[in-house]
């Protein structure tokens, strides 16, 4: 396969991943609102931190208002990672590769795009149009990825795919979580208290997590909420699923086996996955998860750079 239309194909998924991401920290932010409407001002805050972009919200909007956030991650066409701007990459990936996926892949990706253009015409969204919104997004990206899965042949142009939106969604798992723990709690005193909880639910939901983390524990606790969010092996959002099966779509395209690598973005992403087949939550916890998170991110962006060095870099001729 060339390496432009398995960049193309790569990169058609994790904006699209991306896009349901940043409509996840919103929706989950907006129904927390309805909860708990006397910390609206703080809630804003770390949504933008969690993109890693808050300088430059801050030089162009100043205050972090809802209506200025929803702007930025939401229709901005000036920043690179609002979700309108995903979407314009998204479907430009896919037109250039139209050859190789199918017009099923084709015809969902534009019509999310249009349907998010068409939003973002409309001046202004209000609070309770917001959510019926942001749903619509949620299930266009579902739709695609059920689409690809069920028309385009499960071949390397196919695991490209899929690599990148696993990558993309166990960075927004880790983003999210840390941002929780780390920001998000305004007083140390509200440490097991409703708005704690509360607020654990809302992160939960964030990653369509709830229903399944209450199936397998009665009690909100940070510690069973991140060993559900980086350790499960059998929830798809989860940070370690999202590695296991990016590695086993990454050796399928190298026709290497499990457990052994025949260049740096198999032995960067092993490294990774392995470390979460090893650890415990408790290990997680004595080191402190926000400097774990933080590391895994950093981990996830050199296997990021691995993957565009192994198959997407152009060698010079000569």
């Amino acid at each position: 396969m060339l390496s432009r239309v398995a960049h193309s194909i790569y990169w058609l998924n994790r904006y699209v991943e991306r896009a349901e991401n940043i409509a996840r920290f919103i929706d989950v932010n907006l129904n927390l609102l309805l909860d708990s409407p006397t910390v609206m001002t703080q809630q804003w805050e770390p949504i933008v931190s969690t993109t890693g972009d808050r300088p430059l919200f801050k030089s162009r909007y100043g205050d972090a208002t809802a209506d200025n956030v929803i702007q930025f991650l939401t229709f901005d066409q000036a920043y690179p990672n609002s979700i309108l701007s995903c979407l314009t990459a998204a479907r430009e990936n896919a037109r250039s590769v139209r050859e190789v996926i199918s017009s099923e892949m084709w015809e969902q990706v534009n019509l999310f795009y249009l349907m998010v253009k068409e939003a973002s015409q409309q001046r202004h969204l209000t609070l309770t149009q917001l959510p019926s919104f942001f749903a619509e997004v949620k299930t266009a990206s579902h739709l695609f990825a059920g689409v690809m899965d069920a028309t385009m042949s499960h071949n390397e142009g196919w695991h490209f795919g899929r690599v990148g939106r696993l990558l993309e969604r166990a960075d927004k798992t880790a983003r999210i979580l840390d941002v929780k723990y780390f920001i998000l709690l305004p007083s140390p005193s509200d440490v097991g208290t409703a708005l704690d909880e509360l607020q654990w639910i809302a992160l939960l939901k964030s990653a369509s997590g709830y229903e399944m983390y209450r199936k397998r524990q009665r009690l909100i606790s940070p510690d069973g909420i991140a060993n559900f969010l980086i350790l499960d092996r059998e929830f798809p959002r989860s940070i370690a699923y999202c590695l296991l099966q990016a590695e086993r779509s990454m050796h399928e395209i190298s026709s290497t086996t499990l457990g052994s690598w025949n260049n740096s973005a198999e032995r960067s992403l092993g490294k990774v996955r392995s470390e979460l087949d090893f650890i415990t939550i408790e290990e997680i916890i004595q080191q402190g998860l926000h400097e774990f998170l933080d590391h895994i991110q950093t981990q996830l962006n050199c296997v990021g750079a691995s993957i565009f060095e192994t198959f997407f870099a152009l060698e010079p001729v000569g």
